[in-house]
This record gives C-alpha cells, sequence and structure tokens, in this order.
C-alpha cells in the first residue's frame, strides 16, 4: 500500500492542536486525542500523527503505535459510507463470505479500500455484537441483519441514489 502525503492546513494544524489542549496534552489522554482527531478529520494520516505527537510530547512512533494496534483507528481515508460486513462466527457461517464478495463486485472494491469517487469503502470486521441478526452488514451506523448476496445490490442502490450518483 502506498503512503500518499498530506498536507495539513494550518487551520487544521490549529484545530489538532486545540484537540490535545482540551486534554491538558497529557500523554495518557493520547487514545482520547485520537479518537476526537479521527472524528475532526475522518481518519488519521502520518501528518495528523506528528502534530499530535508533538503536542503530547510523546514520540511519533508511539502515536503510530496505537493507531496502528487498534482496529478503530484508520489511516485511510473511509467513504462516505463506511460498509463493514461482519465476519465473526455466527454471520461467517451463515454466508458472510458470499455477501462479502458480492459487496466487493458491486462496488468494485476490495476490502481496506475506499472508491475513487470517495463514496463507499469496504472493510470486514470479526464481531458487532449482533449475532441474532446474522449475517450483518453496517453502513456507517446503520445495521442491516439476515442478510442474503441478493440484498447486496438494493443496499448500494439505496445509498447512491441517497447521494444521487446513480
Amino acid at each position: 500500500m502506498s503512503s500518499i502525503k498530506i498536507q495539513i492546513s494550518e487551520k487544521t494544524r490549529a484545530k489538532i492542536e486545540e484537540i490535545a489542549k482540551s486534554f491538558n496534552n497529557e500523554p495518557g489522554e493520547l487514545i482520547n486525542v485520537l479518537h476526537k482527531t479521527q472524528e475532526f478529520l475522518g481518519y488519521l494520516p502520518a501528518e495528523a500523527q506528528e502534530v499530535i505527537a508533538k503536542e503530547m510530547n510523546v514520540s511519533t512512533a508511539k502515536v503510530y503505535g496505537v493507531v496502528s494496534f487498534y482496529s478503530f483507528f484508520t489511516m485511510i481515508p473511509k467513504g462516505r459510507y463506511p460498509v463493514s460486513i461482519c465476519m465473526g462466527t455466527a454471520c461467517y457461517v451463515r454466508g458472510a463470505e458470499r455477501i462479502l464478495d458480492e459487496f466487493k463486485h458491486q462496488l468494485g472494491l476490495s476490502v481496506g479500500e475506499t472508491g475513487a469517487d470517495g463514496l463507499f469503502s469496504l472493510a470486514s470486521l470479526r464481531c458487532v455484537g449482533a449475532c441474532g441478526l446474522a449475517p450483518v452488514v453496517l453502513v456507517g451506523e446503520k445495521v442491516f441483519g439476515r442478510l442474503a448476496s441478493d440484498d447486496v445490490k438494493g443496499i448500494v442502490d439505496e445509498y447512491k441514489n441517497a447521494s444521487g450518483t446513480v
């Protein structure tokens, strides 16, 4: 995977500094600062991690270590509609792999990718805790349960229609 070098604007840098300051620049608050920064930016590019490290007086390696360890954090921009397929045991045995394959086909994406138009990104998760609804897909915060691969096109079209790209 290639690393995209981005330029952080002064306004963005100031906002990240403000987030760190809101947690008193305490190194023990690193995860909270990362959460708030990702909430603000949508992801945690290396340049943002460098600003956080400087503000919190910790090494960039420590920040990167936390970001890469926790699956909640992402260094890749997510799509406007992030699609996450649960691959936990209950979902898997009820056909999650077929549903994932159909999302790959419908979106033209592999797991971990975001479409060039920024509309969709595709991820797989270990468990979302909705085993009674297996197989489960999340699109953003919306849960779709008891899915069959035939349902995927309708879900994709619903979000394309909502964004006006059909």
